[in-house]
């Protein structure tokens, strides 16, 4: 028989093993998410969820509530933000994203939550560095580039993959100009790296980090203090890449030594420099596209992992942005 696309269906989906109040959010919160971005209603009574709309529309919660089901079942935990990033998901490509999120955990934190991948494109980043010596995550603010570059550095160290962490990046937006700040070299450097410590005291209790600080088994250092340098198994991290020259770039790629990771981050819509066609992050992407062992992750505004507003905001500049090249 077929079926009127343009006529109103009511079809079931059964709660089965799931905790409802997990599934459900508090006070529903999370079927009245949905219900705000399908036109369909949703009544939910004991194990059983009811959904009208459009037949195309009630597919789609369908699909979504199974991914929710999935995600659950992961031991995984149901958030407004992972709702957000699912219905987007299933509004633009039709599938939710449970499936392709890898569930396996990089580690546990200080507060003993597990760290791992939230979106495709995160998972996506995680098996690159998995398997590539050299990776080069690129992408907007809050998509994890440097939270996770942290968390896959202190995983490798705990498991003695590596003997060290060098955590690095340009120490002043658009240059290395470190002197008119007070205080000796640390000083200077750590309000560049804020972000760096605030993973770091994330993953690790702060005195195990200012021990590993004191025997240098983890370094944070201005790019400056690279040259001359060769990095021998260690994991190696330089964050905003896209205010590095290209001279600074291929300096920084040439101290990688043996058995050594490194992973190069950077958002190049945020670039500094006073001419940005400079951005040694923007040139390195045609020089070393085709060598193996290293690999380009790119991320958007769907692995954004802060607010789900921040989506918006991130759209609505590259829409300003693209206005403009056009004007």
């Amino acid at each position: 028989m077929s079926v009127n696309l343009n006529e109103k269906q009511t079809r079931n989906f059964v709660v089965e093993g799931i905790d409802q109040r997990l599934l459900f959010g508090q006070n529903d919160i999370f079927l009245r998410l949905v219900e705000a971005h399908f036109p369909v209603k949703i009544v939910a009574r004991g194990d059983k969820i009811s959904i009208e709309g459009l037949p195309r529309d009630v597919d789609r919660v369908l699909r979504l509530l199974t991914d929710f089901v999935t995600r659950l079942k992961q031991g995984d935990y149901l958030s407004e933000q992972y709702v957000h990033y699912a219905i987007s998901m299933v509004k633009e490509n039709g599938y939710g994203p449970a499936e392709y999120i890898s569930t396996e955990q990089l580690l546990t934190n200080s507060l003993k939550k597990v760290i791992k991948p939230k979106t495709i494109g995160q998972s996506k980043y995680v098996e690159a560095v998995e398997k590539n010596d050299i990776v080069f995550s690129i992408g907007p603010a809050g998509t994890g580039k440097t939270y996770l570059a942290v968390a896959m550095a202190v995983a490798e160290l705990k498991a003695k993959r590596v003997n060290r962490i060098v955590f690095t990046r340009p120490a002043v937006e658009a240059g290395e100009s470190l002197g008119f700040l007070p205080g000796d070299i640390r000083a200077k450097v750590d309000p560049y790296l804020r972000p760096v410590y605030d993973a770091l005291y994330d993953m690790l209790q702060p005195d195990k980090i200012r021990k590993l600080l004191e025997l240098g088994v983890i370094e944070i250092a201005p790019l400056a203090f690279m040259r001359g340098r060769t990095l021998n198994e260690a994991f190696v991290v330089l964050d905003e890449a896209q205010n590095t020259t290209s001279p600074q770039m291929k300096m920084f790629l040439t101290r990688i030594g043996e058995e050594s990771k490194a992973i190069i981050t950077g958002d190049i819509t945020q670039i500094d420099l006073d001419d940005r066609r400079k951005s040694g992050l923007v040139k390195v992407q045609k020089i070393l596209a085709d060598i193996e062992g290293i690999r380009f992750v790119y991320l958007t505004e769907k692995d954004v992992i802060r607010h789900h507003l921040v989506q918006n905001i991130i759209k609505a500049y590259e829409k300003y942005e693209r206005s403009r090249r056009k004007d």
